[in-house]
């Protein structure tokens, strides 16, 4: 039977799988701002504190599980543990755990959460070479921009196709940070960024799983062999992203190549890096915030008749699960973000345990959330209004919640944060020794002590 082959395609797309090769080997070690390196450092510190925070939980547990029953080498650390692996598998299980509290940071424009995949990969491979934590720290800023600019150029269609951006662009965060902290030169660094481009990682229908948190693992493991797979020869084509059937135009029509190409070397995507300060998907958080400040008002969840919540349709569409089941499905319940808000005044990840998530209370305040959609309203920003038992009305709206780059978390927040959650793994006192040694990676001679204090 014949097919119709017809593809609607850019045949003039730029080079830009040399483009950005040729970026990733030539940009000079610390070539930004003070204020990219500083950020380069917070993204560090916030991925670090994820994955030690998640170091036991079941997701972690079974991954590491699975990778033992290959008898794994010990070339690399699991950061919050005591274990060692090959750094394959350690680059898969720090990147499952930094994301299985849905905690890490966001790129904002295209909700890539880059550090997951990006730092997973380098961190591995810089422990193995003894690499120093300025090759470390280079390597992170060139990979995360790869990553994003490949993402700003496909987003939305990417994403609305069903794509977990994270993963799918991740690989090639991961292999580009991996090619420059192995020092390729530009043809083997495009054969890595196109053995990577072979391997997008990771769909939307995950969402609420263990296997959402294995998007960025599995993004870094496969960077990171595509950069080992070049070093050792292994070829690409040498237009693997931008060719008609090369990964882009296979996986979006919508590629803006412009996206990729302006303003490099000049404007680096770490820079509209966010953090979170609630453990849940980033459309849920400015209902949070809302409800947090309803509390703050003197609002109770016993006073309660409806909350009247009004969001852009993206936030009903991602975060719609009106009857979570666990922790990991309340993640993506405005509901529950909701419940959490009035109740505590926060959404940690104690939050979304799974004991909380079934409590009766927190069961009846979701039910009295009647959420609409209104796409006048900013994809990050929500309208509430708590409507009591006495007929009283309070409103409250939210335009940029709290860790968005309107508000962003403080250093000071963002070290609370991290305490928040790994104290419970390596205690109050070495996690502070820890934080201290992500701040002052970029002038450390050898990354392997850092990777040695975040083991448990």
């Amino acid at each position: 039977m014949a097919r119709n082959t017809q593809v609607a395609a850019d045949h003039n797309a730029p080079p830009v799988t040399r483009i950005l090769a040729e970026f990733i080997v030539n940009h000079p070690s610390r070539g930004w701002s003070d204020a990219v390196d500083h950020e380069a450092h917070r993204t560090l510190m916030n991925w670090v504190g994820c994955a030690v925070g998640a170091a036991h939980h079941e997701t972690a547990q079974a991954a590491l599980a699975a990778v033992q029953l290959l008898q794994p080498a010990a070339q690399a650390s699991i950061l919050g543990r005591g274990e060692k692996v090959d750094m394959a598998s350690a680059a898969l299980i720090n990147g499952i755990s930094s994301h299985t509290f849905d905690f890490d940071d966001t790129h904002l424009k295209t909700i890539i959460h880059p550090a997951g995949p990006v730092a997973s990969a380098v961190l591995a491979l810089a422990e193995h070479t003894g690499a120093s934590g300025r090759a470390l720290i280079d390597a992170l800023v060139l990979g995360i921009d790869v990553s994003c600019r490949v993402g700003n150029a496909m987003y939305p269609d990417h994403y609305d196709r069903g794509w977990h951006i994270t993963g799918s662009t991740g690989t090639l965060g991961a292999a580009a940070a991996c090619a420059r902290l192995l020092k390729l030169d530009a043809q083997q660094t495009a054969m890595a960024l196109g053995i990577a481009a072979s391997q997008p990682i990771g769909v939307r229908e995950q969402f609420g799983t263990m296997t959402k948190p294995f998007h960025p693992g599995a993004a870094a493991r496969a960077g990171l062999m595509a950069a080992l797979l070049a070093q050792q020869g292994f070829t690409a084509s040498p237009r693997a992203l931008e060719a008609p059937r090369g990964m882009m135009q296979t996986i979006s029509t919508k590629n803006d190549w412009s996206e990729i190409t302006s303003e490099l070397g000049s404007r680096f995507e770490i820079s509209f890096n966010a953090y979170k300060p609630f453990a849940c998907g980033i459309v849920i958080h400015p209902s949070i915030d809302a409800c947090a400040q309803l509390r703050e008002q003197g609002v109770r969840p016993e006073q309660i008749e409806r909350i009247e919540l009004k969001v852009h349709s993206l936030v009903l569409e991602l975060t719609g699960k009106k009857e979570p089941a666990d922790g990991l499905q309340a993640k993506f319940s405005v509901y529950h973000g909701c419940a959490a808000g009035l109740t505590f005044g926060r959404a940690a990840e104690e939050e979304f345990a799974d004991d909380i998530v079934n409590r009766t209370d927190m069961v009846a305040l979701r039910r009295k959330v009647v959420a609409t959609v209104d796409d006048a309203i900013a994809e990050a920003s929500a309208d509430v209004t708590a409507v009591l038992s006495d007929g009283r009305r309070v409103h409250v709206f939210v335009e940029h919640a709290i860790g968005s780059l309107a508000r962003p978390m403080s250093d000071a927040q963002l070290e609370a944060k991290f305490h928040g959650m790994a104290d419970q793994v390596l205690g109050a006192e070495r996690c502070s020794a820890l934080i201290a040694a992500c701040w002052g990676v970029g002038s450390a001679v050898d990354v392997r002590a850092l990777a040695e204090q975040g083991r448990d």
